[in-house]
């Protein structure tokens, strides 16, 4: 008998019953970004993660873990305690770095990750100096096939989204265009405006203080969907049907994270994506909050992954 009452007051060796167990949450969440402070994926992250915040009743804090293309954010989340605490919004990243520096971790999101549910997309406009007389997607890909290797591409950087849609319209177009990476897509805004490249494909709320000087021009859009601030610019597939090219975020769980815990994160992060207010606030700065489910993600990054990968493999896409 009294090696049985031992046993029971050993911390540990007997599993707590249901009711005992403890409630999820029970104390602060934080979600980690691979993006500096300040940029449209860091305010919509906070922005979103207050909403939820006050759905789950404790604090949601968000960490930037910068660095690596974001392997260093989504690597601390793939590596953590499955336990719904520790989280991540991760971001197209995830479907581009298995192909483009295999080396990065985690090298299979898929299986080392779960989705939560969606949180954003944002869309780029080819955006273009006014030297170039193109105010129309066909028109600047007749430019291009009249001026091969003449015109200078601009992008944030090699193997981020905005290049990646560049190297999608030559695969899809068979234009003959110079590719100018620069570290962010300030910079290279700022040669765009001085015609030393001809164009570039921006986010849209990067891009719009530009247009409405009249410094640049926009011919069409790469994403399907219209955007709120230029409901009238068409798409980019209008001209190249299929073509997409946009950049997303969604809420991630270490695999392994259980059904429950998943089901009450995705139902707080559910009542933000829907909230009216945020969505109109985010909206005015060319995001698009979107609510969309476990499965829709799961999806999206499968699509991704052979999309991009295979664009990077065939096109001898490095990184710099």
């Amino acid at each position: 008998m009294a090696s049985r009452r031992a046993l029971l007051a050993t911390p540990g060796l007997l599993a707590l019953p249901a009711s005992a167990q403890e409630a999820f949450p029970s104390r602060a969440l934080a979600i980690a970004s691979g993006y500096a402070p300040g940029g449209v994926t860091d305010v919509t992250s906070r922005a979103v993660a207050e909403r939820m915040a006050r759905e789950l009743g404790v604090p949601v804090v968000i960490e930037n873990r910068v660095g690596a293309a974001t392997a260093v954010a989504n690597t601390h989340v793939a590596q953590a305690r499955p336990d719904g605490y520790t989280l991540l919004m991760g971001t197209s990243t995830l479907a581009i770095n298995p192909a483009l520096q295999p080396n990065l971790t985690p090298r299979e999101p898929m299986r080392e990750l779960v989705p939560v549910g969606m949180v954003f997309r944002t869309a780029f406009a080819l955006h273009v100096n006014p030297a170039v007389p193109a105010r129309t997607t066909e028109e600047f890909i007749a430019y291009c096939r009249a001026n091969p290797g003449r015109v200078n591409f601009g992008s944030s950087g090699t193997g981020a989204v905005n290049h990646l849609a560049q190297a999608l319209l030559v695969a899809r177009t068979g234009i003959d265009v110079v590719h100018v990476p620069f570290r962010g897509g300030a910079p290279a805004l700022l040669e765009l405006r001085a015609g030393r490249i001809q164009a570039m494909f921006q986010a849209l709320l990067e891009a719009l203080p530009t247009m409405r000087e009249g410094a640049t021009r926009w011919p069409g859009r790469a994403s399907r969907e219209r955007n709120a601030l230029l409901p009238d610019l068409p798409p980019v597939a209008d001209a190249v049907p299929g073509f997409e090219a946009v950049f997303w975020q969604a809420l991630f769980a270490p695999a392994g994270t259980p059904a429950p815990v998943l089901a009450r994160l995705g139902a707080a992060l559910r009542a933000a994506t829907e909230d009216a207010t945020l969505r109109a606030r985010m909206a005015e700065q060319g995001v698009d909050i979107v609510t969309g489910d476990a499965a829709s993600v799961r999806d999206l990054l499968a699509r991704e992954t052979t999309l991009w990968g295979e664009l990077i493999r065939s096109a001898n896409i490095r990184p710099e």
